[in-house]
């Protein structure tokens, strides 16, 4: 038995990283999976892994900054399955620059599917919860949104906006057993941080008191205990995952 048999779970950003981890996590512990992401082939064999252990999961292909298409894969869950009781928002992307090189395109693209994608998902799986009278938030925020980094003006906007959506619904849905909170990643291991200059990723792993890199299983374990029972008390609340990067 798991601990989150008979839950429905959905989440952004599916296709392979910390959200790939996320989905397989939330299907070893008996949630139905349903994940999200742009491209076809890696979100389909996501589900496929996750099904792979036994559970029910789903793969949908669209486009977070979509609302329309947000609002009409969570009717079809629900219409499917009778419920949504996990929202794991993921989806996130870089475009990194100075500021006085950052392009508007940079800024916006980031903003939209990071921040304005975790919304259109909170708005459109609310009113199913808010039915229910239950459910479990959590949006993927990053310790470079509590502090900052040059380069990374937009990303760090967008990670610092996740954390005041967090706060702000919270307090909106608490009053229906909905819990809404955000986990801030360190440095974690993933295609995204591949990219990084290795300069950077030295002068990184000399600021993580706990002197390595995190892994996409350390979200995953986060983000489970979140969604679980034991969780039940805590709302609006920021958990890093981070080494003690961000002290």
């Amino acid at each position: 038995m798991g601990k989150l048999d008979g839950k429905v779970a959905v989440v952004t950003g599916a296709s392979k990283g910390i959200g790939r981890e996320v989905a397989l996590a939330l299907a070893a512990e008996g949630a139905k999976v349903i994940a999200i992401a742009r491209t076809k082939e890696l979100v389909e064999d996501t589900a496929a892994k996750c099904r792979e252990t036994g559970a029910e999961a789903v793969a949908y292909v669209a486009d977070v900054t979509k609302f329309d298409q947000a609002e009409q894969i969570a009717k079809e869950v629900t219409d499917k399955f009778g419920r949504i009781d996990i929202l794991v928002n993921n989806a996130g992307v870089t475009r990194d620059n100075l500021i006085l090189r950052m392009s508007e395109e940079e800024w916006q693209q980031v903003m939209d599917i990071n921040l304005k994608g975790a919304f259109n998902w909170i708005r459109a799986v609310a009113r199913h919860m808010l039915r229910q009278k239950s459910g479990r938030i959590i949006s993927i925020s990053s310790v470079v949104g509590l502090v900052g980094n040059a380069g990374q003006a937009n990303y760090a906007a967008s990670k610092a906006g996740i954390i005041g959506l967090t706060k702000s619904a919270a307090k909106e849905l608490a009053s229906r057993g909905i819990t809404v909170n955000a986990v801030a990643p360190g440095f974690i291991t993933t295609d995204m941080t591949a990219a990084i200059r290795q300069e950077a990723k030295d002068a990184a792993l000399k600021a993580i008191p706990l002197a390595h890199f995190g892994e996409p299983k350390d979200i995953a374990a986060a983000v489970c205990f979140l969604a679980g029972a034991g969780a039940s008390y805590i709302t609006g609340q920021v958990l890093q995952v981070d080494g003690g990067m961000a002290m």
